[in-house]
C-alpha cells in the first residue's frame, strides 16, 4: 500500500474524483467510482474490476486498511483532510472512502453465454430498459442473493457500474457478471439459440405460484418502474407471471418483485420444475 497525502484541491492526481455525479455521467477514462468502505473493500478483495487509485480521510484509511493491504503497490491510496475530499467529489459524504477502478473491455453477450454454458440450472436475469440506478442497484443485490448467473441488460438500461446503482446493490455490481445488448430482439434470440426459456414478470398475467414445470435454463425478464416491458419482449416469452397481492394493490417496485420471483424460483432449482 502506497499512502499518499493530498493537500491541494487542484492537485492533478485525483481528478478522477472531482465533481463524481458529472463524472458518472461520462464515465471519464475508462474508469468507475465507487463509494463508502463496504464497497471499496468489495472493490478490491472480491470483484474481477481492477483498483486505479483510492482516496481515503485518515478515518477511512484506519478503517479499510486490511482490505488496502491487499493492493499492489504500484497502486495509490491517497489521503486528505475530510473537508478537501468533500470539496473534491462535489458534495458531503459519510465515512469518508472512494476508489476508481478500471472498467476494462465491456462484456458482452456471447461471453455471459459462454460463461453459462455446460450442465446444470441456469438462471439469467434480463433487465430491460431499466434506466433507474437504485432499481437497477437493488435488482443486482437481488440477483447475489438468490444465485443468478448473470444479468443482461438492454442499452437502454442505466449503468450497473453508476456510483449509486454500486451503491444500492452493495456492491453486488460488481460480483454478478452482465453483459449488454443493442436490443430486446438480440437478447430473446442469443438466449433461445442458448437454450433459455423466455418468463415475462408483468402485471396482470397467471400467478407466479401456478407455473408448470419449467426448463432448466431460464431467463426472467423484468421493465422499466412505468412502462414495464415492451410488447416484443411480452410477445417473445413463453411464459408470463405475475405477482399475487392484496385486492386493490396494483403492482410492486420492480426490485420488490424480481425478489420474489426469484425467491420461488431458487426454492425449486433442486425440485421437479
Amino acid at each position: 500500500m502506497r499512502p499518499l497525502a493530498v493537500t491541494r484541491l487542484d492537485d492533478p492526481r485525483i481528478a478522477p474524483y472531482r465533481d463524481v455525479r458529472e463524472a458518472d455521467l461520462r464515465a471519464r477514462e475508462g474508469l468507475f467510482i465507487t463509494e463508502g468502505r463496504l464497497n471499496v473493500k468489495r472493490l478490491i478483495t472480491v470483484s474481477h474490476f481492477r483498483t486505479r487509485s483510492v482516496f481515503v480521510t485518515e478515518a477511512g484509511l484506519r478503517g479499510i486498511r486490511p482490505a488496502l493491504e491487499r493492493l499492489d503497490a504500484a497502486t495509490p491510496v491517497y489521503v486528505g483532510a475530510a473537508d478537501l475530499l468533500h470539496e473534491v467529489v462535489g458534495y458531503r459524504m459519510h465515512r469518508g472512502c472512494l476508489a476508481a477502478g478500471e472498467r476494462g473491455a465491456e462484456p458482452g453477450l456471447p461471453e455471459l453465454l459462454r460463461a453459462a454454458a455446460g450442465p446444470g440450472r441456469r438462471t439469467l436475469l434480463v433487465l430491460e430498459d431499466v434506466c433507474n440506478a437504485e432499481n437497477t442497484g437493488a435488482l443486482f443485490r437481488n440477483a447475489l442473493a438468490f444465485g443468478v448467473d448473470g444479468v443482461v441488460l438492454t442499452r437502454g438500461s442505466v449503468d450497473p457500474l453508476y456510483r449509486r446503482a454500486i451503491r444500492v446493490s452493495m456492491g453486488a455490481s460488481l460480483r454478478v457478471p452482465f453483459a449488454r445488448a443493442e436490443s430486446t430482439g438480440e437478447v430473446l434470440a442469443a438466449l433461445r439459440a442458448a437454450g433459455f426459456a423466455h418468463c415475462a414478470l408483468t402485471p396482470g398475467a397467471a400467478p407466479l405460484r401456478g407455473l408448470g414445470p419449467m426448463p432448466e435454463r431460464l431467463a426472467l425478464w423484468v421493465g422499466s418502474e412505468g412502462e414495464g416491458l415492451s410488447p416484443e419482449a411480452l410477445a417473445g416469452a413463453e411464459h408470463r407471471v405475475a405477482i399475487e397481492m392484496a385486492p386493490g394493490a396494483d403492482s410492486l417496485n420492480v426490485a420488490t418483485a424480481a425478489g420474489i420471483a426469484l425467491h420461488h424460483f431458487r426454492g425449486r432449482r433442486d425440485a421437479q420444475w
